[in-house]
């Protein structure tokens, strides 16, 4: 069986490489049939340093096809992406098309090996946060009513694909495959010397702070909306510092709107002074973002990845949005949706630093359990036969 698997974005590469170790596993057992993969990366995410940083901490193979799409509307980026995806698929003319998550890359080569009777699988099927002005949940239904194989990381994702009609059997309820990366590479990260950079470790001890992400456009494109989350954060890094890896798009937001006071940006050492406690720095590799995730007392993110595996780490995970795809991770998990309102950010982050009992229960998802890509790689043997 020949497979394409679709890398698009970051948090692509992630879930990617939990299902190449699982194919070469299975490859190596005898009296099998065996799998063929081409590795695609369409360039989505374009910053060949931080890129390549991923595949290589994450032990990924360089990739068969790179496209180099880069940046563009939703309307360019995905149109570039089709053209050049549907020239791989006539080169290797693959059985199977798998995509993950749902960012433009995972929609547009859906749609791609569809068309051109390419049987598709979708990694991380049913997630719905209900709200259409959000581009990744057009990509997840579009994606989902496409695919043949729809592989589901949590029991709600399973109902929701049934409510809008997808044949129970083409549903697989299989965990979670970031999960995979994390259980496999969180003793590495934390062996990392990035706290030490941040000047968040002394004397054998790590200090306490915040970690913060912070990209969607909801949150960055207007300066109101902005100027008030970053007003919340300076009040709270009054109790504790917060690290910020700062996409590129939001550091030119924050100097646009003139928001930078009292945010300090360092490329190694971070002043943690009484002024300037918003830590700013270049985005993190993902051994270095594991490793500052796990060790911070609140993370607060607008990213949905991050939702999930501060829910494995137990680490508190405001998130900066009014909705979410992955509501396991309030109801089981360490998440809590705060939207942008400033006063419910502070009301919640203090509750959680004063050691408040901000949850009822947290406890691990359903099949989060670092097996989910060898499930998915079984269930794609079953179908070879």
């Amino acid at each position: 069986m020949k497979i394409i698997l679709v890398a698009g974005a970051r948090p692509n590469f992630v879930k990617i490489a939990p299902l190449i170790q699982a194919i070469k596993k299975y490859n190596r057992k005898k009296r099998r049939p065996k799998f063929k993969y081409f590795l695609v990366h369409t360039g989505q995410h374009y910053d060949y340093e931080l890129s390549h940083s991923f595949f290589r901490q994450l032990r990924l193979p360089d990739p068969d096809f790179y496209l180099g799409v880069g940046s563009g509307s939703h309307a360019v980026q995905t149109s570039k992406i089709m053209i050049e995806f549907e020239k791989v698929c006539f080169k290797t003319k693959p059985d199977i098309a798998m995509v993950v998550g749902d960012v433009n890359s995972t929609m547009a080569c859906a749609i791609v090996a569809s068309k051109l009777g390419i049987r598709v699988a979708h990694i991380e099927a049913g997630l719905r946060s209900f709200d259409r002005s959000m581009p990744e949940e057009i990509n997840r239904i579009i994606t989902d009513h496409i695919s043949d194989l729809l592989f589901t990381s949590c029991k709600d994702a399973n109902e929701n694909l049934i409510k809008e009609g997808i044949p129970k059997d083409k549903i697989h309820f299989v965990g979670n495959v970031m999960i995979d990366s994390l259980k496999k590479n969180i003793r590495l990260a934390q062996r990392t010397k990035i706290l030490e950079r941040l000047d968040l470790k002394k004397n054998g001890r790590n200090s306490r702070f915040g970690y913060l992400t912070l990209h969607r456009p909801s949150n960055v494109d207007d300066p109101v909306v902005l100027g008030g989350i970053v007003s919340a954060l300076k009040d709270i890094s009054s109790q504790i510092p917060i690290v910020f890896p700062a996409h590129p798009r939001t550091a030119k937001q924050l100097r646009k709107f003139a928001l930078l006071k009292g945010i300090s940006y360092s490329r190694v050492k971070a002043p943690l002074d009484e002024t300037q406690r918003i830590i700013m720095v270049p985005p993190l590799s993902y051994l270095d973002s594991l490793s500052v995730m796990s060790a911070a007392a609140i993370v607060f993110t607008d990213s949905g990845g991050i939702q999930e595996e501060t829910t494995i780490l137990r680490v508190p995970c405001l998130t900066l949005r009014n909705n979410t795809e992955r509501p396991v991770t309030l109801t089981e998990g360490t998440n809590f949706l705060v939207g942008n309102n400033p006063d419910k950010i502070l009301r919640i982050a203090r509750t959680v630093l004063c050691g408040g009992k901000a949850k009822k229960k947290i406890r691990r998802p359903t099949l989060w359990d670092g097996k989910a890509a060898h499930r998915i790689i079984n269930i794609l043997a079953g179908c070879a036969h």
